[in-house]
Protein backbone atom coordinates (compact mmCIF):
# COMPACT_ATOMS: atom_id res chain seq x y z
CA UNK A 1 0.00 0.00 0.00
CA UNK A 2 1.20 3.49 -1.00
CA UNK A 3 0.03 6.24 1.48
CA UNK A 4 0.02 10.02 0.89
CA UNK A 5 -1.24 13.33 1.76
CA UNK A 6 -2.70 15.91 -0.73
CA UNK A 7 -3.50 19.83 0.16
CA UNK A 8 -3.94 19.87 -3.79
CA UNK A 9 -7.25 22.05 -4.25
CA UNK A 10 -8.63 19.37 -6.35
CA UNK A 11 -8.44 16.78 -3.97
CA UNK A 12 -10.26 18.56 -1.39
CA UNK A 13 -13.88 17.30 -0.12
CA UNK A 14 -15.91 19.82 -1.09
CA UNK A 15 -14.76 19.72 -4.48
CA UNK A 16 -14.87 15.92 -4.74
CA UNK A 17 -17.23 14.58 -7.78
CA UNK A 18 -18.17 11.70 -5.24
CA UNK A 19 -19.36 13.88 -2.07
CA UNK A 20 -22.58 13.47 -2.86
CA UNK A 21 -22.40 10.54 -2.02
CA UNK A 22 -20.37 9.89 1.22
CA UNK A 23 -20.34 13.51 2.56
CA UNK A 24 -23.38 15.92 3.19
CA UNK A 25 -24.57 18.87 0.81
CA UNK A 26 -25.64 22.11 2.26
CA UNK A 27 -22.94 22.98 4.99
CA UNK A 28 -21.78 26.42 5.35
CA UNK A 29 -18.47 27.77 4.21
CA UNK A 30 -16.66 27.10 7.60
CA UNK A 31 -18.07 23.73 8.22
CA UNK A 32 -16.63 22.62 4.80
CA UNK A 33 -13.33 23.47 5.26
CA UNK A 34 -13.46 21.47 8.77
CA UNK A 35 -14.65 18.23 6.59
CA UNK A 36 -11.68 18.88 4.02
CA UNK A 37 -9.37 19.14 6.90
CA UNK A 38 -10.60 16.22 8.22
CA UNK A 39 -9.51 13.80 5.25
CA UNK A 40 -6.08 14.43 3.87
CA UNK A 41 -4.36 11.23 3.59
CA UNK A 42 -4.90 8.58 0.91
CA UNK A 43 -3.90 4.80 0.28
CA UNK A 44 -3.37 3.41 -3.31
CA UNK A 45 -3.59 0.00 -3.71
CA UNK A 46 -2.55 -2.68 -6.39
CA UNK A 47 -4.98 -5.28 -7.52
CA UNK A 48 -5.30 -8.07 -4.56
CA UNK A 49 -4.13 -5.57 -1.79
CA UNK A 50 -5.52 -5.44 1.64
CA UNK A 51 -7.03 -2.08 2.73
CA UNK A 52 -7.62 -4.00 6.07
CA UNK A 53 -7.88 -7.35 7.65
CA UNK A 54 -10.52 -9.37 10.07
CA UNK A 55 -9.29 -8.55 13.46
CA UNK A 56 -7.46 -5.25 12.63
CA UNK A 57 -8.06 -2.72 15.41
CA UNK A 58 -10.91 0.44 13.54
CA UNK A 59 -8.28 3.15 13.38
CA UNK A 60 -10.25 4.87 10.24
CA UNK A 61 -13.74 4.20 7.79
CA UNK A 62 -12.77 4.40 4.01
CA UNK A 63 -14.11 6.13 1.12
CA UNK A 64 -14.03 4.85 -2.38
CA UNK A 65 -11.90 7.72 -4.51
CA UNK A 66 -11.54 4.97 -7.59
CA UNK A 67 -11.61 1.44 -7.76
CA UNK A 68 -13.54 -1.00 -7.17
CA UNK A 69 -13.07 -3.13 -3.71
CA UNK A 70 -14.49 -6.32 -2.29
CA UNK A 71 -15.02 -7.26 1.60
CA UNK A 72 -15.16 -10.83 2.61
CA UNK A 73 -15.58 -13.64 5.46
CA UNK A 74 -13.10 -15.97 5.96
CA UNK A 75 -15.48 -19.34 6.90
CA UNK A 76 -14.41 -21.84 9.65
CA UNK A 77 -13.56 -23.89 6.82
CA UNK A 78 -11.42 -21.67 5.02
CA UNK A 79 -13.33 -20.66 1.85
CA UNK A 80 -14.00 -16.86 1.52
CA UNK A 81 -17.33 -15.78 1.65
CA UNK A 82 -17.74 -12.30 -0.58
CA UNK A 83 -20.11 -10.15 1.28
CA UNK A 84 -19.73 -6.66 -0.49
CA UNK A 85 -18.49 -4.93 -3.36
CA UNK A 86 -17.50 -1.00 -3.44
CA UNK A 87 -17.10 1.22 -6.19
CA UNK A 88 -16.12 5.20 -5.81
CA UNK A 89 -18.08 6.94 -3.30
CA UNK A 90 -19.03 4.03 -1.11
CA UNK A 91 -18.24 4.13 2.86
CA UNK A 92 -15.92 0.75 3.76
CA UNK A 93 -15.15 -0.43 7.82
CA UNK A 94 -18.45 0.22 8.94
CA UNK A 95 -18.22 -3.26 10.74
CA UNK A 96 -15.66 -2.45 13.35
CA UNK A 97 -17.35 0.28 14.85
CA UNK A 98 -18.88 -1.90 17.18
CA UNK A 99 -16.21 -4.17 18.65
CA UNK A 100 -13.64 -1.86 17.88
CA UNK A 101 -11.94 -3.90 15.05
CA UNK A 102 -12.86 -4.86 11.31
CA UNK A 103 -15.29 -7.87 11.23
CA UNK A 104 -14.08 -8.81 7.03
CA UNK A 105 -10.95 -8.32 5.10
CA UNK A 106 -11.13 -5.39 2.48
CA UNK A 107 -9.45 -5.70 -0.78
CA UNK A 108 -8.98 -3.81 -3.84
CA UNK A 109 -10.34 -5.54 -7.21
CA UNK A 110 -8.25 -3.44 -9.40
CA UNK A 111 -6.27 -0.31 -9.00
CA UNK A 112 -7.79 1.79 -6.48
CA UNK A 113 -7.48 4.76 -4.04
CA UNK A 114 -9.33 5.38 -0.97
CA UNK A 115 -9.71 8.40 1.62
CA UNK A 116 -8.50 7.85 4.87
CA UNK A 117 -11.56 9.27 7.60
CA UNK A 118 -9.82 8.68 11.30
CA UNK A 119 -12.49 7.95 13.13
CA UNK A 120 -11.66 9.17 16.26
CA UNK A 121 -11.27 12.18 14.65
CA UNK A 122 -14.44 12.21 12.78
CA UNK A 123 -16.90 11.15 15.85
CA UNK A 124 -15.23 14.56 16.96
CA UNK A 125 -16.25 17.00 14.60
CA UNK A 126 -19.55 14.67 14.02
CA UNK A 127 -20.34 15.77 17.68
CA UNK A 128 -19.93 19.29 16.42
CA UNK A 129 -21.25 19.39 13.19
CA UNK A 130 -25.14 17.33 13.29
CA UNK A 131 -25.62 17.53 9.41
CA UNK A 132 -22.60 15.66 9.41
CA UNK A 133 -23.14 13.02 12.59
CA UNK A 134 -27.14 12.81 10.70
CA UNK A 135 -25.43 11.65 7.28
CA UNK A 136 -23.37 8.99 8.88
CA UNK A 137 -26.42 7.98 10.35
CA UNK A 138 -27.71 7.80 7.15
CA UNK A 139 -24.92 5.84 5.38
CA UNK A 140 -25.23 3.07 8.40
CA UNK A 141 -28.76 2.52 8.08
CA UNK A 142 -28.02 2.87 4.17
CA UNK A 143 -25.80 -0.09 4.72
CA UNK A 144 -27.56 -2.16 7.22
CA UNK A 145 -31.00 -2.09 5.15
CA UNK A 146 -28.43 -3.45 2.31
CA UNK A 147 -27.41 -6.20 4.09
CA UNK A 148 -30.58 -7.03 4.95
CA UNK A 149 -32.22 -7.01 1.73
CA UNK A 150 -29.13 -9.21 0.18
CA UNK A 151 -29.95 -12.17 3.00
CA UNK A 152 -33.64 -11.86 2.01
CA UNK A 153 -32.55 -12.34 -1.62
CA UNK A 154 -30.43 -15.59 -0.95
CA UNK A 155 -33.43 -17.17 0.84
CA UNK A 156 -36.18 -15.81 -1.54
CA UNK A 157 -34.70 -15.72 -4.86
CA UNK A 158 -33.71 -18.18 -7.69
CA UNK A 159 -30.49 -17.79 -9.18
CA UNK A 160 -31.35 -16.21 -12.44
CA UNK A 161 -33.13 -13.55 -10.50
CA UNK A 162 -30.08 -13.43 -7.98
CA UNK A 163 -27.77 -12.94 -11.17
CA UNK A 164 -30.63 -10.39 -13.33
CA UNK A 165 -30.73 -8.10 -9.64
CA UNK A 166 -27.48 -8.10 -9.56
CA UNK A 167 -26.23 -6.51 -13.02
CA UNK A 168 -28.76 -4.29 -12.55
CA UNK A 169 -28.23 -2.66 -9.07
CA UNK A 170 -24.35 -2.54 -10.49
CA UNK A 171 -25.96 -1.18 -13.52
CA UNK A 172 -27.66 1.97 -11.47
CA UNK A 173 -24.78 2.43 -9.05
CA UNK A 174 -22.14 2.98 -12.09
CA UNK A 175 -24.69 5.29 -13.53
CA UNK A 176 -25.38 7.10 -10.24
CA UNK A 177 -21.43 7.74 -10.86
CA UNK A 178 -21.57 8.84 -14.81
CA UNK A 179 -21.09 5.66 -16.13
CA UNK A 180 -22.78 4.28 -19.25
CA UNK A 181 -25.74 1.84 -17.47
CA UNK A 182 -25.78 -0.70 -19.93
CA UNK A 183 -22.08 -1.32 -20.84
CA UNK A 184 -19.43 -1.77 -18.01
CA UNK A 185 -16.69 -4.07 -17.56
CA UNK A 186 -16.82 -6.57 -14.17
CA UNK A 187 -13.99 -6.23 -11.78
CA UNK A 188 -15.14 -8.99 -10.03
CA UNK A 189 -14.39 -12.66 -11.36
CA UNK A 190 -17.42 -15.22 -11.89
CA UNK A 191 -16.15 -17.08 -8.33
CA UNK A 192 -16.68 -13.42 -6.47
CA UNK A 193 -19.85 -13.09 -7.79
CA UNK A 194 -20.93 -16.91 -7.20
CA UNK A 195 -19.83 -16.42 -3.62
CA UNK A 196 -21.68 -13.07 -3.42
CA UNK A 197 -25.10 -14.34 -4.78
CA UNK A 198 -25.07 -17.45 -3.22
CA UNK A 199 -24.25 -19.87 -6.47
CA UNK A 200 -22.04 -22.11 -7.86
CA UNK A 201 -19.16 -20.96 -10.39
CA UNK A 202 -20.81 -22.70 -12.99
CA UNK A 203 -24.52 -22.12 -12.37
CA UNK A 204 -22.94 -18.21 -13.06
CA UNK A 205 -21.58 -18.95 -15.83
CA UNK A 206 -24.72 -20.74 -17.13
CA UNK A 207 -26.99 -18.49 -16.42
CA UNK A 208 -24.56 -15.33 -18.32
CA UNK A 209 -24.26 -18.02 -21.23
CA UNK A 210 -28.31 -18.37 -21.37
CA UNK A 211 -29.07 -14.44 -20.73
CA UNK A 212 -26.42 -14.07 -24.12
CA UNK A 213 -28.31 -16.73 -25.91
CA UNK A 214 -31.99 -14.94 -25.29
CA UNK A 215 -30.56 -11.41 -26.31
CA UNK A 216 -30.94 -10.17 -22.58
CA UNK A 217 -27.20 -9.15 -22.53
CA UNK A 218 -23.67 -9.13 -24.67
CA UNK A 219 -20.38 -10.49 -22.97
CA UNK A 220 -16.76 -10.47 -23.95
CA UNK A 221 -14.78 -12.07 -20.96
CA UNK A 222 -15.19 -9.13 -18.41
CA UNK A 223 -16.89 -7.00 -20.56
CA UNK A 224 -20.77 -6.90 -20.28
CA UNK A 225 -23.32 -4.94 -22.44
CA UNK A 226 -26.87 -5.01 -21.24
CA UNK A 227 -29.40 -5.33 -24.24
CA UNK A 228 -32.85 -5.66 -22.78
CA UNK A 229 -33.32 -3.60 -19.71
CA UNK A 230 -36.78 -4.37 -19.68
CA UNK A 231 -36.11 -7.97 -19.73
CA UNK A 232 -33.78 -8.07 -17.03
CA UNK A 233 -36.05 -6.21 -14.70
CA UNK A 234 -38.35 -8.62 -15.63
CA UNK A 235 -36.66 -11.88 -15.01
CA UNK A 236 -35.78 -10.21 -12.07
CA UNK A 237 -39.33 -9.55 -10.60
CA UNK A 238 -38.85 -5.87 -10.25
CA UNK A 239 -40.42 -2.80 -11.87
CA UNK A 240 -38.05 -0.75 -14.52
CA UNK A 241 -38.32 2.72 -12.83
CA UNK A 242 -37.50 3.88 -16.33
CA UNK A 243 -40.49 2.35 -17.82
CA UNK A 244 -43.09 4.88 -16.65
CA UNK A 245 -44.07 7.17 -14.14
CA UNK A 246 -45.49 5.37 -12.36
CA UNK A 247 -42.21 2.77 -11.79
CA UNK A 248 -40.48 5.73 -9.93
CA UNK A 249 -42.91 5.34 -6.71
CA UNK A 250 -40.90 3.71 -3.24
CA UNK A 251 -42.30 0.46 -3.90
CA UNK A 252 -40.79 0.07 -7.80
CA UNK A 253 -37.22 1.22 -6.44
CA UNK A 254 -34.87 -1.51 -7.00
CA UNK A 255 -33.69 -4.26 -4.60
CA UNK A 256 -29.71 -3.21 -3.76
CA UNK A 257 -28.12 -6.54 -3.10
Amino acid sequence: MNYSTSDSPTSKCSVCVLGQFCLPVGLNAADVTRIDALVKERVHLQKGENLYRHGDPLSAVYSVRFGTLKTEYCLPDGRQQVIGFHLPGEILGLDGIGEGHYQSDALALEESEVCIIRFEAFESLAQEIPVLQHQFHRIMSRELTQDQRHLLSLGTMRAEERLATFLLNLSQRLAARGYLNNEFDLRMSRVEIGSYLGIQIETVSRMLSRFSESGLIQIKQRHIKLIDMNGLYELAGIPNPDRSASACSPDARIKKI
